[in-house]
């Protein structure tokens, strides 16, 4: 870390002058036209101008959404030059008129436009690079589909063909990239609603459509927030994975099984979004054989097929000690979080005589979960992809059990639940919320308040309006009298619709309800429709990864299953150097708090990370719902087996850790999961403890069960035997930390599991507290 004082080289220095005589550049991308793009660019626009700040616009398009063009009111326009093409208006920057007018920032639409041929430059792309060499700062819109490297899959995906593009690097050069996610109900309420209307695609504004493009556009963030992060990561001199995203590593070897674990690797990548590296160690002093080389061209062109990244490492004197050495040290440097490689073939005397590689890695690469796959050839012979799950499909003509009418009728008495999540606090969340409490308002709609947490900020209070608020319920407490949403005041009240802030809290005791998430579950239930807000780093699931990026453990959580229920989830999307900037001017904490909070959770690194979590799970959350909604819909493919997922505690210190992960398997995979808690003695602590574990398992959808071992030597046969009961098909279990001495007297359980269950894929996953990491 050089803390600033490595002296700049002479080509720093330049361009760190040149950017001092260069305007600004802020895109806007999103979806698809309709996503309120504009409507942010011109709410910033006028934030700028409450500051003094100098702003214009030109050649905008507001669609004619009254929300919109209220915030071009007050904003100075330079008429854009209008020409027709085809009997299609279209409209051009008026370049001599904005230098003549030389203002501070201009907002303008339409990033990817092309320009009439009698134009000084062919496109917009090239107007404002013009302008921003000229000293003036421009925020810009685009749709991700008219990106040079998106457009082509956007096509195979949805059949939309942008009519112009713009090379992906304009994103890199931006200094700032702001998502606007809009869920596709709201899309298509605004269609219904006639201001979409412009709209020269209607097949794209299909459902299953904007779900795909919606997607990318979510992905496509996410990787270059992960290209901000690995950079600033670097800055900092931090190696090892970051905790926001996936990368795996599969190990191969020139051999049969490589195309497998390659294609094994694929599939746990591709569900949970993660990048997929292929990496060969070879010996210095071996030349391949003519099988090997065989065996390398199928694999190079299997991980060129699939899009991951190959490499072939040469190292000296290649050795099975050395080789786990070498590969913990390469997925450590690159960011790994899974190294992905087959089980041993060896036996335990062969493994003390000659080394293991999995053992090796096993103690080395503490930080790392290792996935083991399955030797399956027994029964599978090459296999490599197991057959299509069949899913029964109901007959439209069938009739409906008792209890199936009862679950549709009551889904259907239901309320509307959408979620508004954010990387942090400050964001915007509750400002979005209030806003769309106000559109709904004046459309006639019943809208109440029943929890608002404004934190003081100038910004959200004011977007409380005409909204009217239900009363708190006054609470004793400890000699006290707190105050607390009154789910009986709002279903007593019964509006149409209720906004209810900071989804994660946990209530004062004495109130309804433990959390206010079951608040919320009890009012949807009543046939009241909730619109609520929450951070990213408060979904149960994420608690680890949020403490593995933060270093803070986040008390309160909601389950995951809050997201599944909601029929509509949006990301608040803001970059962390302007969240920061948000932070330092007051409209976040309390100018008191600023310091503070800037050098501990609002640190860059936090934010960036954090944002790049948000943005994934979303994307997550968008393609679940996708696979749902269409088939063959999902970006990340069919999961192709049917999995059984076992998770094995034999520590209850690593308890919680690896209840959340098994649950994200389970989830990612569509798998059934079972946790079972073995311990050789008990106590009212351990009854307690058992509680809790049952709890969270129960809370995100696992079956628990709790057994007594007392002689431990017998645990790995014991914990096998139940789960090849269960047909499971991965079996999970926490990394151990055990002294040296330990490790002589008694037999490995991680070892034993390993040597004894080839037949099922086996995640060791890591478990040690973050100051080891």
């Amino acid at each position: 870390m050089d803390n600033g004082y490595r002296r700049k080289t002479p080509e720093e220095l330049l361009q760190a002058i040149t950017k001092l005589h260069h305007g600004r550049l802020k895109i806007y991308i999103g979806a698809v036209s309709g996503t309120g793009k504009t409507y942010h660019m011109l709410r910033d626009g006028q934030q700028l101008q409450k500051q003094g700040i100098d702003v214009v616009a030109c050649a905008v398009s507001t669609m004619q959404r009254p929300e919109t063009m209220e915030q071009l009111i007050e904003i100075e326009r330079i008429p854009s030059i209008h020409w027709f093409k085809e009997g299609v208006e279209w409209k051009d920057l008026d370049l001599r008129a904005i230098k003549t007018r030389n203002p501070e920032v201009l907002l303008v639409d339409g990033l990817a436009h092309r320009n009439r041929p009698e134009a000084e430059f062919p496109s917009r792309l090239d107007d404002i690079k013009h302008l921003l060499a000229c000293g003036i700062s421009v925020m810009t819109t685009i749709n991700v589909y008219e990106l040079d490297g998106v457009c082509d899959l956007a096509y195979q995906l949805t059949g939309i063909e942008a009519e112009y593009t713009v090379p992906d690097d304009i994103l890199e050069l931006a200094d700032e990239v702001r998502l606007i996610d809009v869920s596709p109900e709201t899309i298509l309420t605004r269609l219904n609603e006639g201001h979409l209307r412009n709209a020269k695609t209607p097949h794209l504004l299909r459902r299953g459509n904007l779900d795909k493009l919606r997607e990318l556009a979510l992905r496509l963030m996410a990787e270059d927030v992960n290209g901000s992060l690995e950079h600033h990561r670097r800055n900092q001199g931090l190696i090892g994975p970051s905790g926001a995203s996936e990368r795996i590593l599969v190990t191969v070897q020139y051999h049969w099984n490589g195309s497998i674990h390659v294609r094994r690797g694929q599939q746990v990548a591709k569900r949970l979004s993660g990048e997929l590296l292929v990496v060969s160690f070879i010996s210095d002093n071996t030349s391949l054989s003519k099988e090997a080389a065989a065996f390398k061209r199928s694999i190079v062109k299997l991980t060129q097929k699939i899009g991951a990244s190959f490499e072939e490492l040469v190292v000296p004197h290649l050795h099975r000690r050395l080789l786990s050495q070498h590969i913990t040290e390469y997925a450590m440097a690159h960011g790994v979080t899974r190294i992905v490689l087959g089980h041993s073939k060896h036996t335990w005397l062969q493994e003390l005589l000659h080394g293991s590689i999995a053992n090796g890695i096993l103690q080395q690469a503490k930080p790392i979960d290792l996935f083991f796959v399955a030797d399956r050839t027994d029964q599978e012979g090459e296999r490599i992809l197991p057959a299509r799950h069949r899913t029964e499909t109901r007959s439209t003509y069938k009739r409906l059990s008792i209890a199936e009418k009862k679950q549709t009728t009551e889904r259907m008495k239901r309320g509307t639940f959408k979620v508004y999540i954010g990387a942090a606090p400050g964001v915007g969340k509750t400002y979005t919320m209030l806003r769309e409490g106000n559109v709904l308002l004046r459309k006639g709609i019943d809208v109440v308040i029943g929890l608002l947490e404004t934190h003081g900020r100038k910004d959200t209070m004011e977007q409380v309006a005409e909204l009217p608020s239900i009363p708190r319920a006054q609470i004793a407490y400890k000699d006290m009298l707190l105050e607390e949403m009154d789910v009986p005041a709002i279903l007593k009240r019964f509006p149409e619709v209720v906004l209810i802030d900071e989804l994660a809290h946990t209530n004062v005791p004495g109130s309804l309800n433990k959390k206010r998430y079951e608040d919320v579950r009890i009012i949807l239930d009543a046939g009241i429709s909730v619109i609520s807000t929450v951070n990213v780093q408060h979904l149960e699931s994420l608690n680890d990864a949020v403490e593995q990026i933060t270093g803070v453990r986040v008390r309160e959580t909601v389950p995951d299953s809050m997201l599944r229920i909601a029929d509509e989830v949006e990301l608040i999307d803001v970059s962390p150097r302007a969240l920061q900037e948000r932070m330092r001017e007051g409209r976040i904490y309390a100018m008191g708090k600023v310091e503070q909070a800037l050098g501990a959770f609002f640190q860059l690194g936090n934010l960036i990370a954090l944002r790049e979590l948000a943005l994934r799970e979303i994307a997550d959350d968008v393609d679940e719902r996708l696979e749902a909604w269409e088939r063959t819909g999902s970006l990340r493919g069919p999961w192709r087996r049917q999995e059984v997922i076992f998770v094995a505690i034999t520590d209850l210190a690593q308890a919680d850790r690896l209840i959340r992960r098994g649950f994200r398997i389970a989830h990612r995979l569509k798998a059934e999961w079972h946790v079972m808690v073995v311990y050789n003695g008990g106590g009212h602590a351990i009854d307690r403890r058992m509680k809790e574990l049952l709890q969270l398992t129960e809370q995100l959808g696992g079956t628990f069960v709790v057994k007594e071992v007392r002689q431990t030597q017998y645990l790995p046969a014991f914990l096998l035997t139940h789960a090849n009961a269960l047909n499971s098909t991965q079996f999970i279990i926490g990394q151990e930390k055990r002294s040296w001495l330990a490790r002589m007297l008694r037999p490995s359980i991680v070892k034993k599991i390993l040597q004894n269950g080839r037949k099922m894929d086996v995640m060791v996953v890591s478990c040690l507290p973050l100051q080891e990491q």
